[in-house]
């Protein structure tokens, strides 16, 4: 079983940017992590990060058209990125998994970050449990589709 883990904007900086909201593990030590507790639960894990949004799409279209799973991190691009939320829900329609996750609670942040346009279309949403929302989140998949 595939799963295609796919991460936002900045989250290449984890580990140094605002380790008092989003901890102290690195992307790289995140990626290892979920691809090992994607192992534990009889997954194929794959961890992607990208800056741009046109990348997060076309990872989108790249799990329908392979038949992937999703853990999407949309990051900023939560908020306002239709042209995600549509990718996502193409994912969504073609009876994938896609679950949305964060490692802070964006409802105990900033209004602006109150409001996801990814959430309408994911299979759930996980947020605010730092990397154990990734963990969660495979386990969910596993469940889901195993």
């Amino acid at each position: 079983m595939n799963v295609l883990v796919v991460n936002g904007p900045n989250l290449r900086r984890l580990g140094t940017r605002e380790p008092e909201k989003y901890g102290t593990t690195t992307h790289e030590e995140l990626a290892a992590l979920v691809t090992a507790w994607g192992a534990d639960a009889g997954l194929d894990v794959e961890v992607r990060q990208s800056d741009d949004e046109a990348d997060l799409v076309h990872w989108m279209h790249e799990a329908v058209d392979s038949g992937a799973h999703v853990i999407l991190n949309p990051a900023a691009f939560t908020h306002y990125s239709y042209a995600l939320r549509d990718a996502c829900a193409l994912v969504t329609a073609a009876g994938l998994t896609l679950v949305e996750v964060h490692l802070t609670n964006p409802q105990a942040r900033e209004e602006f970050r109150h409001t996801s346009v990814i959430s309408g279309v994911a299979t759930g949403t996980i947020a605010g449990l730092g990397i154990d929302s990734y963990r969660l989140a495979l386990e969910a998949v596993a469940r889901r589709v195993g």
